[in-house]
């Protein structure tokens, strides 16, 4: 990957020359540049993310009503987790009798 040192644009290749498209500067490729773009580290797999679990350490119950269809319970833990990107958070809950859980819809 190459950036335009004029516009900062992404330029791409024709032949030996690296073009930008915006402004059309061309710079001359380096072989041995290029070759220290290249990665060489490979993928990691750091397992499964963590799912939240909102029983886990919690003892605060509210009234929220079990959405499973053979549960009646109106009793339920709950747990608020950040979203992604940090904009606002979502509550979690985990049914006091059945276990089954939910979000806030």
């Amino acid at each position: 990957m190459q950036f335009c040192d004029d516009c900062g644009s992404l330029m791409h290749t024709e032949g030996d020359t690296w073009v930008c498209r915006s402004c059309e500067n061309e710079e001359s490729r380096d072989s041995q540049a290029e070759a220290e773009m290249t990665t060489e580290d490979g993928q990691r797999d750091d397992g499964a993310p963590d799912v939240a679990d909102a029983t886990q350490g919690s003892t605060e119950t509210m009234q929220e009503s079990c959405p499973a269809d053979d549960c009646d319970s109106d009793q339920a833990y709950y747990e608020m987790m950040p979203k992604p990107g940090g904009s606002y958070e979502v509550r979690l809950f985990t049914c006091v009798e059945c276990g089954h859980k939910w979000r806030e819809s």
